[in-house]
């Protein structure tokens, strides 16, 4: 299997933090896995998340990204080609979202096209065809108040996957829907992994880490277990 990501000796101090909110982080993760990363509150689970992904620079280490245009190395980046990266090689679906309030569901995906150069016309054209394999048809001109939470998260997931992008990381995604919506929304994003991308996720939900192939468990900012799930 293909390394994707390559994380070597990654921590990260916040500015007037007494503690690193990761310490000496080492990991790989292969094309196409699903990953599940979990810890009690203050582990450092969303600041790994945003480490890998660009959103942060880390005070240690080196997180190495095999992109479409070739390896890239993250933590060299500065904001702009950080942002960059973001917007052109990975995905994002968050439980309170990446989604603008005043936006509809079509203009909220299509976005994410728009800010790479798609011209609306193209952009819009391919929303709602995401929107609609989503099960969304009818509901693209809706804004996101008129959309329950599942749609929302559906309305995300078509927003991060719309580029292409064939990383994905999730945090939380499933945190503020009940069980039966939760399922639906993993359902959906362990659909996109079964046709070759890759999934991180962010879950203090055991039954969301269970149907991931492994599950990163982090104390104190540091990883202590990495196994495959028991449903993998």
């Amino acid at each position: 299997m293909t390394k994707l990501l390559s994380v070597r000796g990654l921590g990260h101090t916040y500015p007037g933090a007494h503690a690193p909110a990761l310490h000496d982080v080492n990991l790989d993760i292969t094309r196409g896995e699903s990953v599940a990363i979990m810890g009690a509150s203050g582990s450092g689970k969303s600041t790994l998340l945003h480490a890998l992904a660009g959103i942060i620079a880390p005070s240690a280490g080196h997180v190495l990204l095999d992109a479409s245009t070739g390896p890239v190395q993250v933590d060299t980046l500065d904001d702009e080609q950080r942002a960059k990266l973001r917007r052109e090689e990975l995905g994002f679906v968050f439980q309170q979202g990446l989604l603008l309030s005043e936006l509809t569901a079509l203009e909220n995906v299509a976005v994410a096209l728009m800010l790479s150069g798609t011209p609306r016309r193209e952009a819009e054209a391919r929303a709602a065809g995401w929107l609609g394999d989503l099960g969304l048809a009818g509901l693209e001109n809706r804004r996101l108040g008129e959309l329950s939470g599942g749609q929302v998260q559906r309305v995300a997931i078509a927003r991060a996957h719309v580029t292409g992008a064939q990383l994905i990381f999730a945090d939380e995604p499933t945190g503020a829907l009940d069980s039966a919506t939760s399922n639906e929304v993993l359902d959906l994003l362990l659909a996109s992994v079964a046709q070759g991308r890759t999934l991180v996720v962010v879950t203090h939900d055991p039954d969301v880490a269970a149907r991931c192939r492994r599950v990163l468990t982090l104390r104190d900012g540091a990883v202590v277990s990495d196994v495959a799930a028991a449903a993998s």
